[in-house]
This record gives C-alpha cells, structure tokens and sequence, in this order.
C-alpha cells in the first residue's frame, strides 16, 4: 500500500504563488523571486528530463509506482485505462488526463519501446494514428516493468512527500536494467530538450557487465558490445562514425533508412516493386505514402503569389502506393515502379525525398543528481551502475537487518524449548503478563522481544519437530546473514551481485537485434549505396546552378520530358546564381566550400528546375547543406566540371579572405570523392572560387576597404591541390577581402560586366571598364567613397546582369548605374544581402 505520512500539513506555496505574480507583472525581480526562479526551474527540469538511474520522467514513474501499489500485476488481469489514470492523477501526478494518458500509451507500445513496460489491450495507437480513448482500452504491468518495482518494498530507494503531502512517492525507482539506454526517451525542458534512441538490452547488459570488471574500459571497447542503437521497428542505420561521435559526447545525428525488397510484381509482365518491410523509428506507412504523394504530384505552396498552386514533381518512375501492412506480415508498403523504370535509381530518390531516410538527432540531456547533463554511453553505464550498487547495498542490508531479528526470535525460541517444562510451569506460576514475562527474563537471560514472543507462541508450536525446524531455520538464517554481510563487506562481491542479476535479466528478456548496421563513414555509405544508371535519363548536356542562398539544382536534359512552359515575370525569390558549369545530366561536378573542402557529386539526383520562360529561380533545388556533409558555418562558394566539360581549362581560379589567389590546375584525386584544393592558412577561408574556360578571364579582388584589383589570370601560375596560392591583393590593416571572382570583359552576349559594392546604407553600381588593371599583390584602386558613418563594405560583386537579393533569397532592388568610379554610394533603405547575377530564358 502506498505510504501515509500521519498528520503532515499540506505544502504552503502561496508565497511561490504570489512571488510568480510578481514576476509575470515586474521583471525586475527580488532575491526572493529569483529563487522563486530557480525553484520552478528545477521543477520543470525534474518533470520533462528523465532520470538517469531509472531512465523515466515522473509521470512514467508514477505511473507505474502507482500501477504497483494497486495490484496491476502481470499475474492480474487488465483493467480499464482509465482507472490507471484516475489512480496516477488523483494520488501522484496532479496533471491533465490526457497527458498522463498519452504517457501511458507510450509505454505500451512495442513500436516506441523495446522492451514495453505496459501489457495494452485494445488499441494503443500506431506511428501514424493516435489510441483509442482511455475508456475504451485495458493495462496491466508488463513483465519487464516488475523489474523496475520489484525491490521498492526493501528499502532500496528513497521516499518523498507527494504533491499535497499526504502520501509517499519514490525519488526513483530500483531498476534492475538500463531502462534508459534500452527504451529511450523524449522530453523538452525550459531550454533544453532530449532525445535519446533504444539499444537492444542483451547489448547493454553485456556492456554494463564488461564495465563492472574494468572500470577503465575504453568506449570503442564498449562499442564492441553496443556497436549502435536497435530501434523497435529494424530497419538499418547508417555510417557508425556518426553513432560513436554519439557516443562519446552525448549528441550527434544518425541516419536511419527502411529496409526494402526489390522485385517483380505478380502477373504484370516485368513491371518492378520496391517492398517497403521496415520503416525508420517513428516513421509510419501513412507518412511515406503522403510524401511520395506530393513528391509524385507536387508539393503544394502555402505562401507568395501561387498559393494554393504545386511545385514542379520532384519523383518520377512511381505508378501506384499500395499499404499491405497487416498482424501476421508486418510492415509491407510496395511501390509500383512505371515501365521501364530502374527501381534502384528510382529507390535513391525515395530514400532522399520521402521519410523512408530519416535523421535522428541525438541528445543524451538527462538528470543526474537532479541537475541536467549530456552524458555519452560509457557515463550513462556508470550513472545506472552506480544506482545499482546502492540499491544491492541498501537491499542487502535491508535484508539482513530482518534476518538477523529472525533469528534472534529463533535463538529465544530454542533457549525455551531446551527446558521447555519449566518455562511453562514459570509462566503458569505468574500472576500476569507482566510478570512472565519479567520472569523469562530473568531466569533465561533473554531479551524483551525473545520474551515476548515466547508467550505469543502457541503451545503448538513447542513440539520436538519444530525443533528441528527451527534449528534448520537458524542454520539457513545464519548462512544468509554471513552472505549478505559479504555483500556489504567487500566491493568485488558487490559487483559480481549485480553482474550477476544483470545477467539473469538480459537471459531471460533479451531479444535479437533488430536494425542492421552499416559500419563507416556516413558519406562513403550513402556513395556507396547509390545506384549505378539514372531513372530513364539519357547522358544528355545540361547546367548545374548555384544560388547565392545555397540552393543547388540543374537543368532538365534534352531527354527529359519538359513541363509545360509559362512566363514568369520580374524577379521572385532564389532567383541570384553564384555560379554556373556545364556538365551532363549523368556526369559529375565539384562543389567547392569556403573552407577549401571540395566534393564530387552526381548530377543527376539534383533537382531538375521547370522549364519556363524569364527569370530562373532556383526556388525547388536543394540545399548544398542536404547534399553535402557540410560543418557549422561551412557553405558552398563555387562549382567545377568534371571530365570531357573540364577540358583545356587552366583549372579552378580560388581567392581567400586575407588575399590569397590561387588558380588550381584540374588534376583531382581519382578515388577520393572529398579533398582540400587550397592549403589555407589558420583563420584564413575562401571568399569565392570561380571555373576558368581558357585563361584569358580577369581576375578581381575587392576588399573591405574598398580597394578594386584586376590583373590577368595568366599572372598566376596553376599549382597543384597542396599548394597554398601566392599573393593576390595587398591589404591595409584590419582590411579583409569580400569579393573574388573571375571575369570575361569579351562576352557580348551576357552583358558589361558592373561593379557591386554596399556598406549597407549605400549601394553604388559601376561599370567594370571604369578600373584599370594593375599588377598582381598590388592594392588596386579605390571603388566607393564612404560617407560619415560608414566604415567598411558589406557586400561587393563583379559580374554581368546584377542582382541583389537577402541571405535569405528575397530580391532587393539596385540602384542605377553610377559612372563615377570613385564616387559614394546610392542611400537605401534595405541593402542587398548577397549579389549574384540572373539568368534569362527566351
């Protein structure tokens, strides 16, 4: 039953009450408010952040604590949902229903849990519909949950007052497994949130026990016995180098991908299927179909001028989404594949369109001691196995201590027994009670508690075969007492106790892994994975576009069917192209970033822009962060063709923040997919890298201080990928370059090239011509006069057509072309984020 504290008063938090009010009203707080402060913190991290003893959150606790107390065992049968609920909110957790309901359902379904810790009847829900009401479904303890609760009655653990302090509530629950690392949890706090994936409990076990005998074991040790998560519904994660940097520092993201079958559909005469049989940890069948759906259709615009309207279909290939999924063959969603369409090509994009490839963000955030901390998987085993070693020990003594009162009463009983005629001639010879027992005593030299005993003994008991039992008892009570004094007495005995209840549980509960793992780096994997041929594409020429905003996205090949061709009109968002290479639509190109990182990437799952009329928008391609396995603060600054494209070319010409110029000769690492094309100096990065066709381009620097340079690109000479470039610009101090580019002055067809240069408030737009060239490592001329109050240029651009925009792809508006090289800026209202230049279709 559950703990009543006698006549306890309720806990007064009219003062906290009243301290909130104030705060709400006055943000200028007391020390008292700011406690206040940090108590109601505290109090909302306790209730959102599970514990990472026994991995649950309150009302998961008590939940089942209260589920316990009335009997709602696995040996029971189930009872209404509702009066769990009831029980939970009325006594422990003084919530809404419906959230301890949903807290319950959780714990019910085998889809979210690995090991569930309630037996659900009727319906609790699947990733895509929520359960049944409460009225409506039935629980009952699982027996995993036992393990959870099955020592609280021994004084493992400590009590707390409830909310209004008329019963006790466990701090936290004994819990014989690592619930946490094995069914993981979600939870958002003030400011923080985590989020932690399941692990198969053999696994852990066999871990925690490896760590039980060598404290000092090292976490890819560990790994050998957790090599990565096991989700609930299988499936497969991918690149382990992302699960162990996981590991070690508590946060990371790791890839899950469905598990497919490949193969013909019955009677259709060749037509192909991809059978959907595992799906990614809280991904339902539901969910894939809708994103296929608009993938195939479209998506629909929310916003702008074409509400209402869909995008250009991204999927191609796909003729019908069928959901097979029943009880007896699981998760079967098939995807009818079209005629004469590779399913493999066509699976690639379904895997980078649609929710059969999913990211889990991981974010080990849990409570120790009652503060929150990121922990990685060797500190998650010690925090749990240090729970463990209190609870044995506090069990253990708890244990002995009513072994050794047994077995006092037992050593009274037999001293009576021994002479058992004159212990009853002394007790009929008292006057009362008192006196017997004063008597027994006296003449026995027993204590009080034997005494007393003795006389609440029935004369049944005083037979010569309970004796015999008795002195067996006291044999077997003795030998316990000395092994649990073992147990409190030496450490190594204590940890072999645990290994070895550890062992029993993961013997008896432990099921076979479920996800597969694909060892390696997350990027090797994915490269190698993806298919060989395209999805009914010819190796047709085609362009590959880079917006100022980061969106990459190419042109749709001559054999490709082309949408139904419309006018667009003005400038619309993501319209501002960086950079622009010829490439086909089966062949590859290079993505340069400004930390001197490049990539070869496939065209061809890039999406395919609309063929329309006037100004292209790259508004449906796709992040270079998506595509790339980009760091924080990392972006893509220029691109390169690779093969036939790339030929007779000087190579890449690359221009760095402290004015650096390097032109990169086009010699590549065959079998490496990712290189550096520049040694860049500490705190040095690239500010733009541009493809040279023939080496008659000018090459333009513009620094912070406004200062143009031109000079020839044949005035650098080309150097391999090792080599660090050579001077390019001299710059004043604390001057910094903000634009370099590569510059044709011989192409009529794209326009006179202008000069872009902004401090934010001015905007000043200048014929290219306007600037003389000078020499290399020289400090050019000046390209705009700074008013009073401004400082340094914000944005500078050299190209033909310009065309402002914000960071965020917006356009903004530029003003007329200024003659004066040396003049100031235009003053506006907002300047340009970025510039780019635009790209016309007739």
């Amino acid at each position: 039953m559950a703990r009543r504290k006698g006549n306890q008063p309720k806990v007064d938090l009219s003062a906290f009450d009243q301290a909130g009010a104030r705060i709400i009203d006055n943000p200028l707080t007391t020390e008292v408010e700011d406690s206040y402060l940090e108590y109601a913190y505290s109090v909302i991290h306790s209730r959102a952040l599970p514990d990472a003893r026994d991995g649950l959150k309150p009302v998961h606790r008590r939940i089942l604590f209260s589920m316990s107390e009335q009997g709602y065992r696995p040996d029971r049968p189930h009872v209404k949902s509702a009066r769990v609920v009831g029980d939970t909110m009325g006594k422990y957790h003084p919530h809404g229903d419906t959230a301890i309901y949903d807290a319950m359902v959780r714990l019910a379904q085998d889809f979210s849990l690995n090991t569930p810790l309630i037996d659900g009847h009727g319906n609790f829900g699947s990733p895509d519909d929520g359960p049944a009401a409460s009225r409506y479904t039935e629980a009952r303890m699982s027996r995993e949950a036992m393990l959870l609760v099955g020592e609280l009655g021994e004084d493992t653990v400590d009590f707390k007052a409830n909310y209004d302090g008329s019963l006790e509530e466990p701090t936290v629950l004994p819990a014989a497994f690592p619930n946490l690392l094995v069914n993981g949890t979600s939870g958002i706090a003030v400011g923080m949130a985590t989020n932690m994936i399941p692990h198969n409990l053999g696994e852990v076990v066999a871990a925690a026990r490896w760590l039980i005998r060598h404290p000092d074991a090292t976490l890819d040790k560990l790994m050998e016995f957790v090599p990565g998560p096991d989700l609930p519904t299988g499936g497969s994660l991918l690149g382990l180098d992302e699960v162990r940097r996981a590991y070690e520092t508590g946060r990371g993201v790791v890839r899950m991908r469905a598990k497919v079958e490949i193969g013909p559909i019955e009677g259709s005469r060749g037509r192909q299927a991809i059978t959907v049989v595992e799906l990614p940890y809280g991904v339902g069948a539901e969910k894939v179909i809708e994103a296929v759906t608009d993938e195939v259709r479209g998506k629909p615009i929310t916003s702008g001028p074409r509400r209402g309207q869909r995008q250009a279909a991204r999927l191609q290939g796909v003729a019908d989404v069928k959901d097979l999924t029943d009880r007896e063959n699981g998760t079967r969603l098939v995807i009818e594949c079209k005629v004469g369409v590779n399913p493999q090509a066509l699976l690639a994009d379904l895997y980078r369109l649609t929710p059969l490839e999913q990211s889990f963000g991981v974010n080990n955030l849990v409570l120790v001691d009652g503060q929150p901390r990121t922990l990685g998987l060797k500190p998650l085993l010690e925090v749990f196995l240090a729970h463990r070693y209190d609870v044995v020990t506090r069990r253990s003594s708890f244990r002995r201590r009513k072994r050794q009162e047994r077995l006092h009463l037992v050593d009274g009983l037999l001293i009576a027994l021994i002479d058992i005629d004159r212990v009853v001639a002394l007790i009929r010879g008292s006057d009362n009670v008192q006196a017997a027992k004063e008597a027994l005593i006296s003449e026995f030299s027993l204590t009080e508690v034997q005494a007393t005993y003795i006389l609440d003994t029935p004369l049944r008991r005083l037979t010569r075969f309970d004796r015999i039992e008795l002195e067996t008892e006291q044999e077997r009570l003795r030998g316990e007492i000395a092994e649990l004094s073992k147990i409190l007495d030496d450490e190594s005995v204590l940890k072999k106790v645990v290994s070895d209840e550890l062992a029993a549980v993961a013997k008896e509960f432990s099921a076979p892994r479920r996800t597969t793992l694909i060892d390696g780096d997350l990027k090797e994997v994915l490269a190698a994975s993806a298919p060989a041929g395209p999805l009914e594409v010819a190796d047709d020429p085609c362009q590959v576009i880079l917006s100022t905003s980061g969106l990459v996205a190419r042109t749709a090949a001559e054999s490709e069917e082309a949408t139904e061709g419309r006018r667009r009109n003005g400038r619309v968002r993501h319209d501002t192209v960086r950079a622009l290479v010829h490439s086909t639509a089966r062949g590859q190109i290079l993505l340069v970033t400004n930390t001197g990182r490049a990539f070869k990437t496939d065209v061809l799952p890039l999406p395919v822009l609309p063929e329309q009329a006037g100004t292209v928008s790259l508004s449906g391609g796709m992040s270079a962060s998506e595509l790339l396995p980009l760091e924080p603060g990392e972006r893509v600054v220029g691109l390169a063709p690779l093969g036939e494209q790339g030929a007779d070319s000087p190579g890449l010409a690359i221009g760095t923040r402290a004015g650096v110029v390097k032109v990169t000769a086009p010699e590549w690492p065959v079998r490496s997919d990712e290189f550096e094309v520049i040694t860049l100096r500490e705190g040095d990065e690239i500010v733009g890298a541009t493809w040279l066709t023939d080496g008659t381009e000018t090459l333009a620097f513009v620094s912070s201080d406004a200062s143009l340079l031109r000079f020839g690109a044949n005035l650098v000479r080309p150097q391999g990928i090792k080599g660090g470039g050579m001077a390019g610009i001299n710059l004043a101090a604390d001057a910094r370059v903000v634009f370099f580019g590569a510059v044709r002055t011989d192409d009529a067809e794209h326009g006179e090239p202008m000069v872009v240069t902004s401090t934010g408030a001015g905007v000043k737009v200048t014929p290219f011509e306007a600037y003389p060239a000078k020499g290399r490592a020289t400090g050019g001329v000046r390209a705009q006069r700074f008013l009073k109050g401004e400082q340094e240029l914000a944005v500078a651009w050299i190209g033909p057509r310009p065309a402002g925009a914000t960071e965020t792809g917006e356009p903004v508006e530029l003003p007329p072309v200024d003659q004066r090289r040396d003049g100031s800026g235009t003053p506006v209202m907002l300047g340009p984020g970025v510039v780019g230049h635009l790209i016309e279709r007739d």
